[in-house]
């Protein structure tokens, strides 16, 4: 089979990637795909090299790299519309006035004639919130299944899902969502790559105790005050988050002092490497699921995982054993005290906890699990 895979990439990580890699812009397709898919930020890529690892053809767009994009166009001969136009008014009724719209439409135009282009058997969009349905309606003849894939972060229940023909996720409330909608919706879990495993640079734990995470705006914010009393607690303390989240803090808060920068795709990997201990909570919600992907990031990477306790946990890890699970942050702070003074006990769940994830929770397996989700319903 013949997939495509339609992702988004947050800003910040487009604006790091490219600062990282000056004159990347310039560079053709295929080199700005492997620099991205080398960074190792999200899943897309997993999914792509696992897809051809089961001997299907799988191709990956990015489609808000603007960058990228505009290059496959020049390579593919495709003329993309201005990015702006001038549109004119009477000011006040009476003064003549001009001014520069900026538009997009370069992201249809590119999008409608790689789908045109790959003729996928299943296109699987990723972005379900940020590509418009009735786009994606309109390319129902050159797919034979559209699926969606969509987590934790509500969708607006007027959203139209009728282009689609099932949608799979890792969230059991979205899958309900999904299906009071009248759309076939299949469970598939997130899952960690262990081929990062060759690529880490550092064998050491110089970190004790590490977050890496947003918590800037909803629904991350109830993060800043748990985050805000770990920090006055514990002085070894490391924080990686996108910078505007920190821009938005007081100068008061105790996560200023404690933050170490930004870490994106690699080098998340490499810092989850090096940490000790590292820490999850869960974004503001009020469903009892264990559901991001720091689970498998973290454990994966061999790091003590203390994250917050929810009801399905115990179906990914076993609690105590392969991670630890807190229900309020008293006990986060005794069991983060706990287990930087036990070291043989911090090391064995770690141990554990990466075992069951490069067992049971890798990118392949997820992967095998999507391909008998779609041949259940071609």
């Amino acid at each position: 089979m013949r997939f495509l895979l339609l992702d988004f990439d947050y800003p910040g990580y487009l604006d790091w990637l490219y600062a990282e890699n000056p004159g990347l812009h310039e560079k053709s397709f295929d080199e700005q795909l492997r620099v991205t898919t080398e960074a190792c930020f999200g899943q897309v890529g997993f999914w792509t090299s696992n897809l051809q690892a089961f001997r299907h053809e799988a191709y990956e767009i990015h489609v808000n790299n603007e960058s990228m994009q505009k290059q496959w166009a020049k390579e593919h001969g495709l003329n993309v519309s201005p990015d702006s136009r001038w549109e004119f008014r009477m000011r006040r009724g009476i003064v003549p006035w001009a001014s520069r719209i900026r538009e997009r439409r370069w992201f249809y135009e590119i999008l409608a004639a790689q789908i045109r282009y790959y003729k996928p058997d299943v296109l699987l969009n990723l972005w379900m919130p940020g590509i418009a349905n009735r786009f994606l309606q309109e390319m129902k003849p050159h797919v034979r299944l559209l699926m969606g894939q969509h987590a934790s972060m509500t969708l607006s229940d007027s959203m139209d899902l009728s282009c689609y023909d099932l949608a799979i996720s890792s969230f059991p409330p979205t899958l309900e969502y999904f299906r009071r909608k009248g759309l076939r919706a299949e469970l598939n879990r997130l899952g960690f790559e262990p081929n990062i495993l060759t690529r880490l640079r550092s064998g050491t734990k110089d970190f004790d105790l590490t977050f890496v995470g947003s918590f800037g705006g909803s629904p991350n914010a109830n993060r800043i005050p748990w985050l805000e009393t770990l920090c006055s607690r514990f002085p070894q303390m490391k924080i990686w988050a996108p910078a505007q989240d920190v821009d938005l803090l007081p100068l008061s808060s105790p996560i200023r002092t404690r933050y170490a920068g930004m870490a994106w795709g690699w080098e998340m990997y490499e810092t989850l490497s090096r940490s000790r201990i590292t820490l999850n909570f869960h974004h503001d919600s009020p469903t009892p699921h264990a559901n991001n992907r720091r689970l498998y990031e973290a454990t994966g990477v061999g790091a003590l995982l203390i994250t917050d306790w929810k009801k399905d946990l115990h179906e990914m890890f076993e609690p105590g054993k392969e991670v630890v699970a807190y229900r309020t942050l008293e006990e986060c702070i005794e069991l983060i005290q706990y287990y930087l003074e036990h070291e043989d006990e911090r090391n064995a769940i770690a141990q554990a906890g990466q075992k069951r994830t490069i067992t049971e929770h890798t990118c392949y397996e997820r992967t095998r699990e999507l391909l008998d989700i779609v041949r259940k319903y071609q």
